[in-house]
């Protein structure tokens, strides 16, 4: 006999959202604050998923049975930083801040995955640092060819979303210890 989901998918699903994204790796979006603090500030008006051009926040909730709260799935639809949530947030979960404050996580780049690190092979391949919004800050090119991610990395996840032999891991800032 096969399992049913359970019934807060039916719930998801309604709401136009696939119930396998809760259980995604997300990140919160530019400017927020302490998780803990930010979980008591949000109060899921969803003013901040309005508010984004690129529709990469998606209001989901943080349980089967919890509010839904503001998430970045950035290997779904990573964030751009156009930063125009923190001024939307009412309650300063988000708050508005600049582009290289964003704090959303940071970025990890396998040297043995990507294909431009490989000495064997030389594919020309930018990707990640062509489609950075912080292009020559957060990702440089280390010798004029090699891409490294350096400490300018506010965790956005384009690089992740764009890298094609997956070489790039963003790390959540609530995962990380203090910068």
């Amino acid at each position: 006999m096969p399992r049913r989901p359970p019934l807060a998918c039916f719930f998801l699903r309604v709401n136009g959202l696939d119930p396998r994204m809760q259980f995604l790796p997300f990140l919160r979006p530019p400017g927020v604050v302490s998780e803990q603090e930010f979980r008591a500030r949000c109060i899921s008006c969803g003013r901040c998923a309005a508010a984004c051009v690129f529709r990469c926040i998606a209001m989901t909730p943080d349980s089967f049975f919890g509010a839904a709260t503001p998430k970045v799935f950035h290997r779904k639809a990573p964030c751009f930083l156009c930063m125009k949530c923190g001024a939307a947030c009412p309650t300063k979960a988000l708050r508005q801040v600049p582009m290289e404050k964003a704090c959303m996580g940071m970025a990890f780049l396998d040297k043995k995955l990507c294909v431009y690190h490989q000495k064997e092979v030389r594919v020309m391949c930018w990707t990640c640092y062509e489609r950075c919004p912080k292009r020559g800050a957060a990702i440089v090119l280390e010798k004029g060819y090699l891409p490294m991610i350096t400490d300018a990395c506010v965790g956005c996840g384009v690089c992740e979303y764009v890298c094609p032999v997956k070489a790039i891991s963003v790390v959540p800032t609530r995962f990380l210890e203090r910068r």
